[in-house]
This record gives C-alpha cells, structure tokens and sequence, in this order.
C-alpha cells in the first residue's frame, strides 16, 4: 500500500484486538505503508551509510592508484559502479524470490517482509545519496581545481556536509510519524503498540489537530479527576480519517 493502511473492519489488519461490525477502526503507519516515513527513512539511512561508503570507497581508490595505477583507479571505480548497479537492479526486480532461488541449496535464512523491504530500502537509498555526496564533491573539486569560485570547494563541501545532521533529522521524524493502532468507538478508547498503551476517551477533556504530510498529529488534553495527574500520550500521530473520529467522539461528549 501506497499509504496509510486503514482498515475500518478490523480484518486483514496486522495489529489491535479482534473486533467485530465497523466499532474497530485500525491503522498502520510506517515504512511499509506511508510514502513519508519510507523517504524519510530512506534518506536519513541511506545518508549514513553512503558517507560511511565514500570514506571506504575513497581510500580503495587511492590504494588501488597506489598500487597500480590508472589500472588500479579504474578497477575501483568499475566495482563500485558494478555494485551500485547491481543494488538498482536488485530493487527494481523481485528481491525476495531471488533470494528464495539463490539460497534454495544451502540452509541459509533470507530476510523476508518488511525486514527485506527495508534493507532494499537502505541499500537504494546508499546508492541515491552517495551518488548525491559524490557528486557534490566532484563538483567542488573541479571548481577549486579551475578557480571558478572565489570561495572555491565550499559551498558544495559543505552542502554535502549539511546532509549529515539532516538526515539525523529525517530519521527523528521518520521515528515520530510511525503509528500502530486501533480506535474501538463501542468502548471509545484508542489502542496504540510498539509499545502497547490504551488511551480512554473518557479522560480526554479536549483534543486539536494539526496536519502533517498525509498524517494529522492530535493533541490530547487529559482531565484532571480530584486534582490526579493522567498519564498517557499527549501526542500521537493517525491518519486523517482516525483523526476526525476522535475528534468527533471526543466532541460528543462536550
């Protein structure tokens, strides 16, 4: 699914309590099913892993020049390039089938699901922002190397130095925009997991919206019973047809 799985039944749902009729409304956000956390986790992780990649690639490039030469460079540069092809092609055919056909001789556990989906994720995601780093390097080496700025390297240097603490920053948002629940209206009361919590709607006193991409973060105002403090989630994250139902169950009630 291309976003937000939401399933108003409670079947084929893969978290939240059985339910029967249309009293369970249950969601899914994460990589596998929001647009904006699988780019947001794509970017921040491939981000790492592709500056990690250039330091290691960049030092095999000046042994293999040390080494052999030109040949040596060129061999380097070949590989990498091989490599990244091959991770291009691998995402864009169906990887889990041919690593099921690959491993079916040899008693080896290939991930599967959304451990695969990711680690294709991860690895596309290397490629993408090492070709991005790459290039933003390349590119102010040849500008400092022909004088064509008066600043030289730096603003494509830092540029590329600036996509570190972004990614972190994506990786932080990617983390705060996952969500799994079930909002049971019978009971009125809202069940999130990883890690599992039950929010009564009935100690909820007030509720705002905010949308965020294709979420709505919802802000929860917990009543005060005898003076008591409530614990629970002062913000959670749904999709925006979850959203309008708290509201409109909270709303009901004032």
């Amino acid at each position: 699914m291309d976003e937000d799985a939401v399933d108003a039944t409670g079947d084929g749902s893969e978290a939240g309590p059985a339910a029967d009729g249309d009293d369970m409304l249950q969601w899914r956000r994460d990589a596998s099913t929001s647009r904006t956390v699988r780019l947001l986790w794509l970017f921040g992780v491939g981000t790492f892993f592709a500056a990690i990649g250039i330091v290691v690639s960049w030092r095999l490039y000046r042994m293999g020049g040390e080494t052999a030469g030109r040949t040596g460079r060129i061999v380097v540069l070949a590989f990498i390039a091989a490599l990244s092809a091959t991770v291009l092609a691998l995402a864009a055919a169906d990887t889990g089938r041919y690593l099921e056909r690959l491993t079916a001789s040899r008693s080896v556990e290939v991930p599967s699901g959304r451990r695969l989906d990711r680690a294709v994720d991860a690895a596309v995601g290397t490629v993408l922002m090492g070709g991005v780093i790459g290039a933003l390097m390349g590119i102010g080496r040849y500008v400092s190397q022909n004088e064509l700025l008066a600043v030289g390297a730096g603003p494509f240097t830092g540029l590329a130095a600036l996509l570190i603490p972004l990614a972190l920053v994506a990786l932080v948002l990617a983390s705060f925009l996952q969500s799994v629940g079930a909002l049971d209206r019978e009971e009125e009361a809202i069940y999130l997991y990883e890690p599992d919590q039950r929010i009564d709607l009935d100690v909820i006193e007030g509720v705002s919206t905010r949308p965020l991409g294709d979420a709505v973060v919802v802000t929860l105002s917990y009543a005060q019973p005898d003076g008591k403090y409530v614990q629970g989630p002062r913000r959670i994250v749904v999709p925006p047809a979850v959203a309008r139902d708290i509201a409109a169950l909270v709303g009901s009630r004032n």
